[in-house]
């Protein structure tokens, strides 16, 4: 049952989306057809992840006053509680907006890979609503140029290299001493090991999920900017 109701929540409307992109906005090009699909998904969730990346600047904005109450507080957890709420409160940020926002995206994600993985075969075409036509003729490249039913190296080294240059622009500068939470430091080299295992997991997919994965990385950045230059204006300093 929780099959059938993911297939027609998720997996079926994201295949018809990608099905109609591909017949009427993308040349009959697959690439560009996962690129629109990716594009329309992000923007459709965009507040959501809006307020998720705002929620994360200003959460490592306050870091070093979490500490300081952590500190201060330390043989009184229930004291720390409640002045942690209260710093919170004051800065209306949510601890726990980023384990929130992976249990949205989550399904929508392993929907996502469940689609351009399985691909446009007649197994999936019986999937397909009646007024969506099923394409006569199949193109599985990306601009002519890139097979996306194989792993493609380019598709994965931009794929990490999209992931290195978001997860930098997600770090918090270091404050005038140059200290660093254990946060901030667990953050910096996540933005190293992230591409890395970027590298290693698309090696062995096919290139449109790759293609998938460097398209959201090259959305992310640019949300991350639009972040960071609003939080700059809010309070007169980058993140």
């Amino acid at each position: 049952i929780m099959g059938s109701f993911f297939n027609t929540i998720l997996i079926q409307p994201l295949l018809n989306t990608l099905v109609f992109l591909y017949e009427y906005a993308s040349f009959q090009d697959l690439g560009i057809a996962i690129i629109l699909l990716t594009i329309v998904i992000r923007v459709i969730l965009y507040p959501l992840f809006y307020k998720s990346l705002h929620n994360q600047s200003m959460m490592q904005k306050i870091q070093p006053e979490i500490e300081k109450i952590r500190h201060e507080h330390k043989e009184n957890k229930e004291k720390q509680a409640q002045v942690l709420m209260e710093l919170y409160r004051t800065h209306k940020v949510n601890p726990f907006m980023g384990f929130l926002l992976i249990l949205i995206q989550l399904p929508i994600l392993i929907s996502l890979y469940h689609v351009i993985l399985k691909g446009f075969s007649p197994e999936s075409f019986s999937n397909l609503y009646s007024f969506i036509t099923a394409p006569t003729e199949l193109n599985h490249s990306l601009l002519g140029l890139i097979d996306l039913q194989q792993s493609s190296i380019v598709i994965v080294g931009l794929a990490a290299i999209l992931q290195y240059f978001q997860g930098k622009l997600a770090l918090p500068k270091k404050d005038a001493s140059g200290q660093e939470s254990p946060a901030a430091k667990v953050g910096r080299q996540m933005v190293f090991i992230g591409p890395i295992l970027t590298l290693l997991i698309l090696n062995s997919l096919p290139g449109a999920v790759g293609l998938y994965w460097a398209t959201t990385s090259a959305f992310s950045i640019v949300q991350q900017i639009i972040v960071n230059k609003t939080l700059s204006k809010e309070y007169g300093s980058h993140t």
